[in-house]
């Protein structure tokens, strides 16, 4: 064979101008398939297809250019073609031109892209890179006859989860973000995948009928809407459990994660034998999620406690659900203070105890000994050091490193308590609830811009929360001294659901005492109703003080008193069942203050401080100490209100009733107005630069 001869053959057969036409082409199309697919979402495999195609038909274009020529007459066999009857000079210069421009397109497209991924702003923003061992365990859908079986459902739900999330090879997301996704309507997997930072997500159905069950389940590749595995299981009822364990299984096995024995061991060990107590756990348990972002959450955790009683008297060997119980009994006691009691808090600690004896080394035991030492005894050391030891089997918990950081805000270090709390976000994205917490910990160092941007991705997410709306306008007045903006939700409020008013009746009743518009506060306080009339945390001033408020604003003495009085009866009773109970305490000392009573009213406020020091709770200590300088306000003590007023200033927290917008607007400084001293410290807490 004539080596020189073959080429020269190939390049007279156009075959070389046919390999680089192809080239440029194809260089073009898999430019378009990168940059335009996505803009469409189209599945990134469509774009591996397109280049798979174009490889493949690389030889094929060769051999048709080697056996067909274009010529005048169209395209012919080469053995046809007449001598000089092949493809004309200028018609192969047109070739070569759309040839040079097709590469020229290319080449620009391609460039585009290098300096758009290069470019500062995603260099400062890089996309967060999604685990491909990742999952959210999506609500599953309830297609039981009876709709009381939707529990039911959740509870499954719920344990295939928490089998997941013992699982330390995998990210797990946490139920409370994933219950969002409960609606019947079809969902957008590839989107909820984005939002919850996955690359799966887990869908399935529950049917319940007599003594069977139907148990669907299908894994998702939420990139590409592809479906990884899918299983039906029909059983008796009573392999519920089982069902559940399998799945978990098959999971980690899909998704090529490591699972160690005592994880095994712990995923396939069932929570109960008793169905009916797993009814009223389920149950128990979607309340005590719930709430914290509802307006009943004082009776629904008491319901939430009779159902986990009732479950436990079924099941004494319920473990879970002596963990619950005791978080419910601990929630009462010392994270809403609505029932401070000795006998709450033995209460909890009895479930503590009943869930220590039966699995002492769980990783859930450590963690309901640490809620314990946190909530009930302000031991943040042991219960510091419990979280530690829980960590370890409860790798996707948000709640560890969620009570981490509260205790870390309560001992003074509010960036620290505010890093781990961005890191609960992380396994619980789209927790209402965190983010709510994560404003207040920006609030409480002062950064009312970071706060109102945690609000408005809480907002993003549950777009018609009255009481975030509320929050977010009432920032804006502590922030910047103006009332505006909380008074435009509320009147949008008013306008839009009336009957929801009453979530942000405090903050109208605020406003209307910081622009001395009696009218408003006198609506303000019907709307109150029973509830408080202005609250912070465990700081409480009830309606009948509301009234004495206002009363004094008017200038009616007489009603005043008889306000103030009232409030003093009912304060008191709560004093006398809480007798070592600082902020109770401090507020009796408040309403004393507003009735003459000075010395009475400066030694209840002392011993209250006493009661609740900074260094033990760094949270209620300051606002127990911050509150006080109101009560020295009202003694006409003035030298006194200052010290405080600069005490409370300097304490690791800074109370709302300590921001620039209360203590230049509202009437409860007004004794101080006008005194060198105060007005500095007003205009050194004013907002600089936006900020």
């Amino acid at each position: 064979m004539n080596v020189r001869a073959f080429f020269t053959e190939l390049k007279r057969r156009n075959v070389y101008r046919a390999a680089v036409a192809y080239a440029v082409v194809s260089w073009l199309l898999i430019q378009v398939a990168t940059q335009v697919f996505p803009f469409f979402n189209i599945p990134n495999w469509t774009v591996r297809l397109v280049v798979l195609l174009l490889i493949i038909g690389f030889p094929a274009a060769l051999i048709f250019s080697w056996a067909f020529e274009i010529t005048p007459e169209g395209i012919k066999r080469e053995s046809e073609v007449e001598s000089g009857k092949s493809i004309s000079r200028r018609a192969g210069r047109r070739i070569v031109g759309l040839t040079a421009v097709a590469a020229a397109i290319a080449a620009g497209m391609f460039l585009f892209q290098l300096v758009r991924t290069r470019s500062p702003a995603s260099e400062s923003k890089p996309a967060p890179r999604i685990p491909d061992k990742s999952i959210a365990v999506l609500p599953f859908h309830n297609l039981s006859e009876e709709k009381a079986n939707a529990y039911f459902a959740d509870g499954v739900q719920d344990q295939i989860l928490t089998d997941l999330s013992q699982i330390a090879d995998l990210k797990v997301i946490s139920r409370t973000s994933v219950m969002q996704y409960k609606s019947e309507a079809a969902r957008n997997l590839r989107e909820i995948g984005q939002q919850l930072g996955v690359a799966h997500l887990l869908e399935g159905s529950v049917q319940r009928s007599a003594n069977k069950i139907r148990v669907n389940a299908q894994l998702i590749d939420a990139r590409t809407d592809a479906h990884v595995w899918a299983e039906t299981y029909d059983r008796d009822l009573a392999d519920v459990f089982a069902i559940q364990s399998e799945i978990a299984k098959t999971i980690a096995e899909q998704l090529q994660a490591k699972l160690s024995p005592n994880e095994k061991k712990a995923i396939e060990q069932p929570p109960t034998t008793d169905l009916a107590a797993f009814d009223l756990y389920s149950r128990a348990k979607s309340l005590l999620l719930n709430a914290g972002f509802s307006l009943t959450y004082d009776p629904d955790i008491r319901k939430a406690i009779e159902l986990l009683d009732e479950a436990v008297k079924r099941d004494p060997s319920f473990f879970d659900a002596y963990c619950q119980l005791a978080y419910a009994h601990e929630y009462l006691y010392g994270q809403t203070g609505s029932d401070h009691t000795p006998a709450r808090l033995a209460l909890a600690e009895a479930a503590v105890q009943a869930a220590t004896r039966l699995r002492p080394d769980a990783a859930e035991t450590h963690l309901a000994r640490a809620q314990y030492l946190y909530y009930g005894l302000r031991d943040y050391a042991g219960a510091l050091a419990q979280l530690e030891i829980g960590r370890r089997g409860l790798p996707n918990d948000p709640r560890l490193v969620e009570v981490t950081g509260y205790i870390l805000r309560r001992r003074g270090q509010q960036e620290e308590g505010l890093q781990n709390l961005l890191r609960a976000a992380e396994l619980d994205p789209r927790n209402f609830d965190t983010l709510q917490q994560i404003a207040l910990s920006y609030q409480f160092v002062g950064r009312y811009a970071d706060s109102i941007a945690a609000l408005d991705r809480a907002l993003a997410i549950v777009p018609d929360s009255v009481e975030t709306r509320d929050v977010r306008g009432l920032f804006y007045f502590f922030w910047k001294a103006d009332t505006r903006p909380p008074l435009q939700t509320i009147d949008s409020i008013l306008a839009q659901e009336p009957s929801a008013i009453g979530v942000a009746a405090d903050t109208w009743f605020l406003c209307a005492l910081a622009d001395r518009d009696p009218a408003a506060a006198e609506r303000a306080l019907v709307a109150v109703g029973e509830n408080a009339c202005w609250s912070e945390g465990v700081i409480a001033l009830n309606r009948s003080f509301g009234e004495g408020l206002l009363a004094r604003m008017t200038k009616d003495e007489t009603r005043a008193r008889t306000a103030f009085e009232a409030a003093r009866a009912q304060q008191e009773k709560i004093v006398q069942a809480q007798p070592d109970y600082g902020p109770a305490l401090c507020v009796l000392g408040l309403i004393d203050a507003a009735l003459g009573r000075n010395d009475l009213a400066l030694d209840e406020g002392r011993q209250a401080i006493a009661l609740t020091p900074v260094e033990k709770d760094v949270n209620n200590g300051s606002r127990v100490l911050q509150y006080f300088a109101i009560t020295a306000t009202w003694t006409g003590d003035k030298e006194l209100a200052l010290q405080q007023l600069e005490a409370g200033l300097r304490a690791p927290h800074a109370s709302q009733i300590l921001s620039y917008g209360s203590l230049k607007l509202l009437p409860f400084w007004d004794p101080l107005r006008g005194d060198p001293r105060f007005e500095k410290i007003v205009a050194s807490l004013a907002p600089k630069d936006g900020k």
